[in-house]
């Protein structure tokens, strides 16, 4: 898991970018590490920089946003 301050050194964007192209869906999503902390997947953020300008978070069904089986 990376921090924001790492994610920020690996991909040089800063936050208020990383968190707006969260937003726009082109970029990985973060995961929730408990209270307010929040961590990206190494695979994740490699994803992203093989190929930033076409990257695509993956869509989350809404089932499966709201905890329930398919």
């Amino acid at each position: 898991m990376l921090r924001r301050k790492q994610v920020e050194q690996w991909t040089g964007l800063c936050r208020s970018t990383i968190y707006k192209r969260m937003r726009n869906g082109t970029f990985p999503p973060a995961v929730p590490l408990g209270g307010r902390m929040v961590g990206w997947r190494v695979g994740d953020i490699e994803r992203f920089l093989s190929n930033p300008s076409r990257y695509r978070a993956p869509r989350v069904s809404a089932q499966a946003d709201r905890g329930c089986a398919p």
